[in-house]
This record gives structure tokens, C-alpha cells and sequence, in this order.
């Protein structure tokens, strides 16, 4: 349904997207997962139009979307990490006006709005302004707006920042349903543990490239490796053989919690400023880390063994 080859975008003499390989089948909900800056939101613009790509080609339900914008726009629904509703209009204005740019009249646009807004749990709100909506109500109503001209591709970017639990479990239950139905869903999120609840393909990209791409169980399986992760007030200290992040120092290492017996008595003057002492098992977080840390700390895995053996000695 989509598919993406070679797809580039630099700004100025930085390259964002380099030469990215992605696609999206019938039913297929495809976790794009990166870190701030990997190149996610610019990629989902290109493909529904809003930027233009430097090189590459992107195909919707096999129309050429870079040549033919408008006819592969048909096909799609996004909701963008920031809110794009109407404030002053109704709810359900905001929702007609979506489904008349999509073409939709009539008894198949007034089944639309209904459907969605009931999907969602906005059909009590209709004649409610926008500006008057909760902040989850107004998430949901965002969301709603990228599905209701019944969108062969659907894009959602961050689409449960600052939501509630209700307003998440929400979200994740139509995009389910949507996918169930035959739509190819792409799904951006730093919260993984929404990626695993949906049972997504996952698709990391890293530096403007694809680093990995694959079901999530032979991710986790292939990459997972458990780890010892540190959280200090501060920026972590520099640490032999950690991944230092801001706050947070990381060791990937098949014995976290022998590592952990051994690190805390070492840490001298950081010792106050220690937070939390996490041991993160395989999982979706687990393989996530050691993917996106991996490019500039390549040797890493080649000295865990030693640091492990110092750090306890």
C-alpha cells in the first residue's frame, strides 16, 4: 500500500533523510521509531505532500505520490504531532470540513463524521466548540480528523502526547480496528510500550537511515540484550563503557544486575546526585537502546565483559 525507495532531504548541507527504504502493506501497522532529530516528522511530510523530497520515490496504492501529489493525498489521513483543529468551529464542523476536503458529501460524509465520532467517543460533543474540549477530547477529535475520509494509508504522529489514559486506550483501539479493516498504519511514538501493545512492525530510523526493520519479536529476539541503565540529577558522569544521554548512563551487558553491585560504591562525587538504578530486560526499550546508541559506540559490546569484571573485582 505504501512504499517508499531512496528517499532523501537534506537542509543546507544537512542531510535528514538518506536515502530511506520503508513500506506499509494492507493491514500492517508499522512502528516508526527514532530519536528527536532521526528524521521521522520530515519523512512523514514528504509522503503526504507537505515537503518536497530531494531524490527518491514514494508510492501510494500504487500511485506516484511525488509526481501526482493530490491524487495520493486522497488516499491518506495524518494527524501531525502538533493540533491542527479548528478551534472556533464545532466539533463536528471541524469533522465535515476534513471530510469535504477529501471529497466526501452527502450520506457518506454524515456516515463518516458519525462513525468516527463515535469510534472515539466525540458523539456526545457534535455541536460542542473545539475550544471548549478537554485536552484529551481534543486529541481524539485531531485523531478523528485524519480518519474520517476512510484513509487507505493513515499516518499518526506522536498521536497521544499529553493524552490520558482513557484517550490513549482509545487511540490504540481504532488504530487496531483500522488496520483489521485493511488500512496500512504508520505510527511514530517515543512511548514503545504503545508500539508493543499494538503489535507493530517496528522500523528504526537513526541518523536519516533505516537501521533495522522487522516484526517486533524477532527485534526484541535479535537486539534485546538486557542492560544497566542510571539515572542522575544532572547530566550522567562520564562512565568506562556506558552510553552516556543527558541525564542517563547506559551498559548493555548480559548480567545488569551484577554490574549494578558493582558500579554503585565507584561513582565518587555522583553518588548524591543518583536517582534511579533501572535493569531494563529484553524488551522493545531494550533493543531500542542498543540500536540507536550502537552507531557511535560500536565497540561498546566489545568491552562490556571487562567492564563488568573491573567494576566487581
Amino acid at each position: 500500500m505504501l512504499e517508499i525507495k531512496a528517499l532523501k532531504k537534506a537542509y543546507g548541507g544537512h542531510e535528514v533523510l538518506r536515502g530511506v527504504d520503508l513500506e506499509a502493506k494492507v493491514g500492517e501497522i508499522v512502528g516508526l521509531l527514532g530519536p528527536n532529530g532521526a528524521g521521522k516528522t520530515t519523512l512523514v511530510s514528504i509522503v503526504a505532500g507537505l515537503r518536497s523530497a530531494d531524490g527518491g520515490t514514494v508510492t501510494v496504492n500504487g500511485i506516484d505520490a511525488v509526481a501526482h501529489p493530490d491524487k495520493a493525498r486522497a488516499l491518506l489521513g495524518l494527524a501531525p504531532q502538533d493540533l491542527g483543529i479548528y478551534p472556533v468551529l464545532s466539533v463536528e464542523r471541524n469533522l465535515t470540513f476534513f471530510a469535504e476536503l477529501s471529497g466526501l458529501t452527502g450520506k457518506r460524509l454524515r456516515a463518516q463524521v458519525k462513525d468516527v465520532a463515535e469510534a472515539l467517543d466525540l458523539a456526545n460533543l457534535l455541536g460542542q466548540k473545539a475550544a471548549t474540549l478537554s485536552g484529551g477530547q481534543k486529541r481524539r477529535l485531531h485523531t478523528a480528523m485524519a480518519l474520517v475520509n476512510e484513509p487507505k494509508v493513515l499516518f499518526l504522529d506522536e498521536p497521544t502526547v499529553g493524552a490520558d489514559v482513557q484517550t490513549r486506550n482509545q487511540i490504540l483501539e481504532v488504530v487496531r480496528r483500522r488496520a483489521e479493516a485493511g488500512c496500512a498504519v504508520v505510527y511514530t511514538s517515543h512511548y514503545l510500550t504503545e508500539i508493543e501493545d499494538l503489535a507493530a512492525t517496528v522500523a528504526v530510523l537513526e541518523g536519516g537511515e533505516i537501521v533495522a526493520r522487522g516484526p517486533l519479536a524477532g527485534l526484541i529476539a535479535e537486539h534485546g540484550s538486557p542492560a544497566l541503565r542510571l539515572t542522575f540529577e544532572g547530566s550522567a558522569p562520564v562512565l568506562d563503557g556506558f552510553e552516556v544521554s543527558g541525564s542517563t548512563a547506559t551498559l548493555r551487558t548480559p548480567d545488569p544486575a551484577r554490574a549494578a553491585a558493582g558500579i554503585i560504591g565507584r561513582l565518587n562525587g555522583s553518588t548524591d546526585r543518583l536517582r534511579s538504578v533501572d535493569i531494563v530486560r529484553p524488551s522493545l526499550e531494550a533493543a531500542y537502546l542498543a540500536l540507536t546508541g550502537r552507531r557511535s559506540n560500536e565497540d561498546t559490546n566489545e568491552k562490556t565483559e571487562e567492564v563488568i569484571d573491573e567494576l566487581v573485582a
